[in-house]
């Protein structure tokens, strides 16, 4: 068995209080001690985690304590906070100085679709900027996240192939998702022959519990294994995985996050079946009670069809916090490419299925709140 490629997210930090930048550092270095301990040493971070305290808390908890080459550490450019070209050395620079560091093992620019990466990313150069940094022994690798289709990331590969990894949402309910489409950007990242860095592996803590029913499943072949470790070992099994990244809150979630990657297994086949009754239920109990949409999918009168707001909403609503599910940045990207803004409708009139079920109530209650908490 090999060691799998967990990395630590710091996004969910713990708290002391519902104040973001309230951290529990106490807490916060065991789990880094344990996580080092391990064997494990990849820590992503941001400039807007924790309302921007997430670099201060890597310096004080990991850089500060440790020697440098103990650890790999990757953070991100905030594209989406930037209107003056002048900002971007500026920010990079600051994050150096917050976290602390000379360098970055992996620089990322933070959150690109289609619309960002034409008007800012491009506009400002930032793919430049990046590449003189890694000359300067600034940044050791150049990487981006993504949150839009798969056409776009092929795009966006074949015109910047500097890039050496991309970081996607990856999980085994989001595999086939209209919006997500974790294979095909999976697909995409292989087929340019970069690495993939994994977030949302858990999906915000969603597939760290299960249904009743799934729960059942999982127990019954591997009775000492967690809900959440089933997730990891999904995305940790898939060739050319830099690392898993899993957002820990606390010391418990650590130990078991290493527990089951000190020793990696990869799924077998059994497992993999097991997985995909598992996301049917997930699905089925959310509030369209389907796991199947393919009749919604030609009511699509302005491009976006009924059947991918249907499985965005459903997926949104069975995260522990639906308003900060990805699907919304997904859900907006998608709607800028059809010419749509944010208060307009998707499905504007009446929705009837083919077996004459009217749909129309909880179509328009999904893109209410798709709408409603977009986040841009």
């Amino acid at each position: 068995m090999a060691k799998g490629n967990l990395g630590f997210g710091l996004m969910r930090l713990p708290q002391l209080s519902a104040e973001a930048k309230d951290i529990d550092y106490e807490q916060l270095n065991k789990m880094v001690d344990l996580f080092l301990e391990s064997g494990f040493d990849y820590f992503d971070t941001s400039w807007v985690y924790h309302d921007g305290e997430s670099e201060a808390a890597i310096r004080k908890c990991l850089v500060d304590r440790y020697p440098r080459g103990k650890f790999r550490l990757a953070s991100k450019l905030p594209i989406f906070a930037i209107t003056e070209e002048t900002q971007v050395e500026e920010i990079f620079e600051q994050q150096l100085t917050r976290c602390g560091v000379e360098y970055f093992d992996y620089y990322l620019l933070h959150n690109v679709n289609e619309m960002r990466y034409q008007k800012i990313v491009s506009g400002m150069h930032m793919f430049d900027y990046m590449k003189k940094w890694k000359e300067e022994g600034k940044i050791r690798h150049i990487a981006f996240s993504h949150h839009d289709s798969a056409e776009i990331l092929d795009q966006i590969l074949n015109e910047h192939p500097e890039t050496e990894a991309v970081q996607i949402a990856l999980n085994y309910i989001d595999w086939n998702a209209y919006f997500i489409q974790a294979k095909a950007c999976y697909d995409v990242i292989r087929k340019h022959g970069k690495q993939v860095i994994v977030m949302e592996p858990v999906k915000g803590g969603m597939l760290a519990t299960a249904p009743e029913a799934a729960e059942q499943l999982m127990k019954a072949e591997k009775p000492e294994a967690s809900i959440a470790s089933w997730a990891l070992r999904y995305a940790a099994g898939m060739d050319g995985v830099l690392t898993v990244l899993s957002g820990m809150s606390t010391l418990e979630q650590v130990e078991d996050n290493v527990s089951n990657m000190k020793e990696f297994q990869s799924l077998s086949e059994k497992e993999r079946e097991i997985l995909q009754q598992v996301a049917r239920i997930y699905r089925e109990s959310g509030p369209a009670k389907t796991a199947d949409f393919t009749s919604y999918e030609k009511i699509s009168p302005k491009g976006i069809s009924a059947a991918a707001i249907l499985d965005c909403y459903n997926s949104c609503m069975l995260q522990p916090v639906p308003t900060f599910g990805a699907e919304h940045n997904y859900f907006t990207s998608e709607k800028a490419r059809h010419g749509l803004f944010k208060e307009d409708l998707c499905i504007p009139g009446k929705v009837i299925l083919e077996d004459g079920r009217d749909m129309t109530e909880l179509v328009h209650r999904a893109e209410a709140f798709l709408n409603e908490n977009s986040f841009f």
